[in-house]
């Protein structure tokens, strides 16, 4: 093969970024923490071919030539899609190591979907400039996602760079913004992405997604960390981080600013481990919701580590509709600040996310063992605690410990009253150790 091979190639793998990144099974990036040499660094971009000797490791592994590039203008006007499929033709038909580099330049993409069973050992896309979404809502034929992919084995994204879902003509177009619009879908996360192992995201920037915008479906042992996802703080369901039927993930030292939930945990994940997380403003860290439409749901083995909350609408929650049914259990959330947070914890076995009120139920999602451990800071609202939990399926095994929350200053919705927060706790068995203030009666 030519350089050419993996040139174009390069454009097309950024197609992960798409937005909604998603990944999936059998992951072990636990083992990829060391960096491994990649056997040919291909620079993608439109222009000049690669001429430095120490861009390309040759290994033993195929060359390439960048011909192709001239299919990728690179301007953020012209549609680049046909050169990002053939590039990821060619770069998923390689052998050996592969290191895709797309330089400092914008690349427009239509909603895409690259599939895998490729050939390289090892796949990094390393991005310094931006992808682009089309701002044309004709496009997207098929709204599940703008950019997709699937079978795609030890495979890295990191670089720095941009995935920019041009989400402003979603927003204005949804019935969350302007309520005589009817609901409709929103390109979101790339949906049903079997079979990748060993993946890492690593330092890279995600914006105004049209809806959801970094998603994890169906993957084992993921780790993330350096991400910046920001989107405007009223822009509807954009939430930063999704992760739906995961196991073994890691995500750490990260920034988060949306209109949606920072980090959004729904059914069948479990060893989720969120270390050092800046929200804001956005509506916090949320497991759920959970049993929608009389379903099952499972989410265990949830741990949140020095986290930070600012303005949010709220700060650690767990969210479950009646009449589902499961369990979400064993969950720490500790040393963690609050600053102005609406609701700062929160359970709420009776979510409704309906215009109508959502009918009385028996069946419900247990939750149960979750425990909240050093949280300190303030609350914008009179209600700093609460256990909101169903009378059939009670929240048992609740732990308060060395919590306390206070008034946010110049607390409008005191109206006067004095500088005191309080806990409502409905059906919930707990027990507290260390200073807990507010506290259930």
């Amino acid at each position: 093969m030519k350089l050419q091979h993996l040139v174009l190639p390069v454009l097309l793998v950024v197609f992960l970024a798409s937005f909604t990144l998603s990944l999936s099974h059998d992951i072990d990036v636990h083992r990829h923490h060391q960096e491994t040499p990649a056997a040919n660094n291909i620079r993608v971009g439109y222009g000049g071919p690669i001429s430095s000797p120490s861009q390309i490791n040759h290994g033993g592994h195929d060359n390439f030539d960048d011909s192709d590039l001239a299919l990728a203008k690179g301007d953020g006007i012209k549609d680049d899609t046909k050169a990002f499929k053939e590039a990821w033709k060619r770069a998923c038909s390689s052998r050996g190591r592969a290191m895709l580099f797309v330089p400092n330049n914008t690349y427009l993409l239509k909603p895409i979907k690259f599939s895998g069973h490729c050939k390289p050992d090892h796949l990094t896309l390393r991005i310094k400039g931006t992808i682009l979404a089309s701002p044309n809502r004709s496009d997207y034929h098929d709204r599940t996602h703008w950019i997709g992919f699937e079978d795609v084995d030890n495979f890295r994204v990191e670089g720095g760079g941009t995935f920019d879902g041009n989400g402003r003509i979603w927003w204005k177009n949804s019935c969350k913004i302007n309520k005589s619009l009817p609901c409709s879908a929103a390109p979101t996360v790339s949906c049903d992405v079997p079979r990748m192992q060993k993946l890492r995201v690593a330092n890279m920037k995600f914006r105004n997604a049209q809806k959801m915008h970094v998603s994890f479906q169906k993957c084992v042992n993921v780790i993330a960390f350096g991400l910046r996802v920001t989107a405007p703080e009223h822009s509807p369901n954009t939430d930063g981080i999704h992760i739906t039927g995961t196991s073994n993930i890691t995500l750490r030292n990260s920034i988060i600013a949306t209109g949606d939930d920072c980090i959004s945990i729904v059914s069948g994940s479990k060893n989720v481990r969120a270390t050092r997380i800046t929200c804001g403003p956005g509506h916090g860290i949320s497991i759920g919701s959970l049993g929608a439409g009389n379903s099952e749901a499972h989410v265990s083995n949830v741990f949140v580590n020095e986290a930070t909350f600012s303005g949010t609408t709220n700060g650690v929650r767990i969210k479950t509709w009646q009449g589902g049914y499961g369990y979400a259990r064993n969950i720490w959330f500790e040393n963690i600040t609050m600053n102005k947070v609406k609701n700062p914890i929160i359970i709420d076995q009776n979510y409704c996310d309906k215009k109508k009120p959502c009918g009385e139920q028996k069946l419900a999602v247990q939750i149960r063992d979750v425990v909240y451990r050093n949280i300190r800071g303030t609350s914008s609202s009179e209600v700093a605690i609460r256990f909101d939990c169903s009378e059939h399926f009670p929240c048992r095994g609740i732990s308060l410990r060395d919590v306390v929350l206070e008034a946010a200053p110049d607390n409008d919705d005191h109206h006067g009253r004095d500088d005191e927060v309080e806990a409502s706790c409905h059906n919930v068995t707990f027990h507290t150790r260390g200073k807990v203030s507010p506290s259930c009666s």
